[in-house]
This record gives C-alpha cells, structure tokens and sequence, in this order.
C-alpha cells in the first residue's frame, strides 16, 4: 500500500505507549501537516482532532487507505470515499501474508496488554476470515 496513513501521531507525546518508540524512530513513517485546516475543522465537530487529521491528510494526498478504528471515523472517512481499514484488519492481512502466526493471539494481546475493545461477533468473525478454529 503506498499510503497507509497510521493516525496522527506527530502532535503529541508518545509517553510510555507500547510501540511508540519504535514508531517515533521508523525511517518509513513521513510526518506530514494537513493543509486543509477547513476540513479538519468540519470534522471536529463530530471527531477528536487526531481522527480529523488523519481523515483530512488522507484526503487531501488521496491515499489509498486511512486507518481508524472508531465507528464514526470511519463512517465519516468513507463519507469522504476513502478506503477505511481498522487494526483487526490490518492484523487479519498480517497473517494472511504470514507476518502472524496466530491471529488470535494477536487479538488477545490487544484485548489484555492494550485494553482494546473487540466485539465477539467480530473477533469471531477475523478468526473464521483466516481459517482459525473457533474455541
């Protein structure tokens, strides 16, 4: 994918978040500013701004996906036409490609080490994608 855009990142501190070093020192991450503040500005009034930013970059570069998990980012990134994908998609490729071994795995640790909300239905649904066995 030629633009992946990740979220917003650049505006704020990255503290202890898991992955923020190794994403604050990725020499394939390019910080670039939204030029279209007025954009921005439309969708802060249903968004958080890091949402807004990535929504109106995405945009505004035409890339070819943006990724957000919130429900209403996403209905609004695809009001917009852009391609939206979230994080249990990019894990269900990762091990589609073969760069997971196990998607539950993954998905477990972001439920217990991240405390990222998956609904069953969809955690049920990532597993059947990729082939792995229900419990």
């Amino acid at each position: 994918m030629r633009d992946f855009l990740m979220g917003c990142w650049f505006r704020r501190p990255c503290g202890e978040r898991p992955g923020a070093r190794e994403v604050a020192e990725a020499n394939w991450i390019t910080v670039r500013e939204v030029t279209a503040q007025e954009i921005v500005q439309l969708l802060r009034m249903g968004l958080e701004e890091g949402e807004a930013e990535a929504i109106a970059l995405a945009h505004e570069i035409g890339a070819e996906v943006v990724m957000l998990d919130e429900q209403d980012a996403r209905q609004a990134a695809k009001q917009l036409g852009l391609r939206v994908l979230g994080t249990i998609g990019v894990l269900i490729w990762g091990r589609r490609v073969g760069k997971l071994v196990s998607l539950r795995e993954a998905m477990d640790a972001l439920q217990t080490r991240a405390k990222f909300r998956i609904s069953r239905t969809l955690y049920e649904r990532a597993l059947s994608e990729v082939g792995e066995q229900q419990r």
